[in-house]
């Protein structure tokens, strides 16, 4: 059974982009391999100097996991501070990474380009992935083709510090789906937060029907066939199996088809799929000790996996001296 590892932002409400794109993996790796999986809150100190809301996505980002199907039970699932020992790793992988490796880093150049004010945190990222990854054995990491550099930068890292130490590290190997569908968001780009077009999975009803009768549709006649490439077609053949897709197409192809009908119907579908995750994320934020106690099993079993490989790359070091 290979180990899989995936970091989790805490960046906000989870939304069906999430769900389908990413949540559905995990729990097909929760099931089939040895599940490490935690929350980034290192990494989102590049994005996040507000206190108030780092301590609520956290926690959040924990319980909306947990309520959509991560089990601690099947996988080891913890916040990445609970494991300070990735710091350490971080620094000695440093002493062994050349600057050149980190300037071809496109994300750090992409997230200047959004705005993000130039400081070490970003600029030493890659790092601070590879030690995550690591520093806990991972063995495949699930991404999108987006972030393959970063595994290619921990295989030279892990490439590198072998070749001067001695085998210590695995060389992950990146788990790239190939066959992921876009998911569209209310105006039809990707659903993405940047973007402002998502769909949340928890909320207020009221809002999120809100979100689904926003979503962008074309001006065609009531009487006119209507186009089935669209956000709105799209977002709904998520919660069907290819027979209800093929009458749904049939129904955009018929005349008298009316959007709000469509918009209405896609809400009513979403909100009763969604209703036993809703129950369990409602159970969850009632039994806050349940979550914490849970993610303090999961540092305590990752800490250990850690703490191994950090002995034995101290070691190797030459930072034992007694």
């Amino acid at each position: 059974m290979k180990r899989v590892l995936s970091g989790i932002q805490p960046s906000g409400q989870l939304h069906l982009g999430n769900y389908f794109g990413m949540m559905s993996r995990m729990i097909k790796y929760q099931n089939e391999n040895d599940l490490f999986c935690f929350i980034v809150n290192y990494h989102a100190l590049t994005t996040i100097q507000d206190k108030e809301l780092l301590v609520n996505n956290t926690l959040n980002a924990a319980m909306d996991f947990m309520s959509l199907g991560l089990d601690p039970k099947k996988s080891t699932f913890w916040i990445q501070s609970d494991v300070p020992q990735v710091c350490e790793s971080t620094w000695l992988l440093s002493n062994i990474v050349n600057l050149g490796l980190l300037d071809r880093s496109t994300s750090y150049k992409d997230k200047l380009a959004k705005g993000l004010t130039a400081n070490l945190g970003l600029y030493s990222y890659p790092v601070l992935m590879a030690s995550d990854i690591l520093l806990f054995g991972g063995e495949i990491v699930p991404v999108g083709q987006d972030q393959k550099q970063h595994i290619e930068i921990t295989r030279d890292i892990a490439n590198r510090f072998n070749n001067i130490y001695g085998e210590i590290f695995v060389e992950p190997v990146p788990d790239i789906e190939k066959t992921s569908k876009l998911i569209p968001g209310i105006d039809g780009q990707k659903m993405s937060k940047s973007y402002g077009n998502t769909i949340p999975i928890f909320g207020e009803e009221k809002q999120i029907r809100k979100k689904f009768m926003s979503i962008v549709t074309d001006s065609t006649d009531i009487d006119k066939p209507k186009n089935t490439d669209t956000a709105l077609f799209h977002l709904y053949s998520l919660f069907l199996n290819k027979s209800e897709i093929e009458t749904l197409s049939e129904r955009f192809n018929t005349p008298g088809m009316r959007y709000g009908d469509i918009k209405n119907e896609l809400f009513e579908c979403f909100w009763t799929y969604f209703e036993p995750f809703r129950e369990k994320r409602n159970y969850l934020n009632d039994h806050k000790d349940f979550v914490l106690n849970s993610l303090k099993e999961g540092a305590s079993k990752a800490g250990a996996v850690a703490d191994d490989y950090l002995l034995k790359a101290r070691d190797a070091m030459g930072l034992h001296y007694g």
